[in-house]
């Protein structure tokens, strides 16, 4: 995190403190922060979030809905891949998040596709991106913090999807080093940390057919005055594991190494603070505007056990809509 960010997330602490209702997105290497009071948020910008119990409205999907996608060729995908495993026999690292942006064309606007996604955290930012993400970051109860690792997908149409991605040795490895890695996080916030729910199940209807995701429920005790603090816990756990790796710092560094392009906000977090509790989402599942043309970004964790052609597959297999 930059200095420049600092005061943004010093409001956050004094919204906090005032039981102040506040939205916030902060982008993935949280230079840019934007906090607004709940009377001050822009009128370009559109958000849904559990807390404010108004996600998954019912709406039939859209009519002859066109949508296509010109992913990165196996062999550039490739090149990251290697970078990034070399990285891993050296050492550097043993869990690493490798995405790729993606060039989609579809027949809808970034206002339709928010209108339209079915998904627990939907964001729309002007006419530059919309996230309709599935996983949640932190949650934040009267005093009881809890994060949502999402690591772990499979087509759910594979016979025996379920028991074949929980048995899988690579997909446990790699779950296990980000729960690891987030009952770390938390600890750095929180007390009595522990595990609380291990790889559970999420299915997801998207317009390609329906997937499955894996999660853990991670919890923590803070501080009785946490909401003056808001700001701080959330510039002590960011970036996400999930989307990172372990060990975090330095995967960062390598992440900004050997991928192609700028992740802006996708992969950072997004939420809302009502006063006395915070929810939050991580900006996965992210179509963005680049001058006349839409990117979809995406990607998965990488470890010692992977698969280039495995992992590429996964990488398209998550450019989808949450349309059924």
């Amino acid at each position: 995190m930059l200095n420049d960010s600092y005061d943004e997330f010093q409001k956050m602490n004094y919204f906090g403190e005032k039981g102040i209702p506040f939205l916030f997105i902060i982008s993935f290497d949280g230079t840019k922060v934007h906090v607004w009071q709940k009377d001050e948020i822009p009128e370009w910008i559109k958000f849904s979030v559990p807390l404010l119990k108004c996600v998954s409205r019912k709406r039939n999907s859209p009519n002859n809905f066109y949508f296509r996608a010109f992913p990165v060729s196996f062999n550039k995908y490739s090149e990251s891949f290697f970078k990034a495993m070399d990285h891993i026999k050296k050492g550097n690292t043993y869990l690493i998040n490798l995405t790729m942006p993606t060039n989609i064309e579809l027949s809808l606007t970034l206002p339709q596709i928010y209108e339209y996604s079915k998904a627990p955290y939907k964001l729309l930012f002007a006419d530059r991106f919309v996230c309709f993400s599935p996983e949640i970051f932190v949650r934040i109860n009267e005093n009881t913090i809890r994060s949502f690792p999402m690591k772990g997908t499979i087509d759910a149409s594979y016979p025996d999807a379920e028991k074949v991605i929980l048995k899988d040795a690579k997909e446990t490895a790699e779950h296990n080093t980000i729960v690891d890695l987030i009952r770390n996080d938390l600890s750095i916030v929180a007390r009595k940390v522990s595990v609380k729910r291990f790889r559970y199940t999420d299915h997801i209807n998207t317009n390609n057919g329906r997937i499955i995701q894996i999660s853990s429920e991670i919890s923590g005790i803070l501080h009785r005055k946490y909401r003056k603090q808001i700001g701080t816990i959330f510039y002590s756990l960011l970036p996400a594991g999930s989307v990172t790796g372990a060990p975090k710092e330095k995967t960062v560094e390598i992440i900004k190494e050997i991928e192609s392009y700028d992740r802006g906000y996708y992969t950072g977090v997004f939420g809302w603070f009502d006063g006395q509790n915070v929810d939050s989402g991580v900006m996965i599942r992210f179509i963005e505007r680049e001058n006349n043309r839409f990117i979809y970004k995406s990607g998965g964790g990488l470890t010692y056990l992977s698969d280039p052609v495995t992992e590429y597959e996964e990488m398209i297999k998550k450019v989808y809509v949450p349309f059924s």
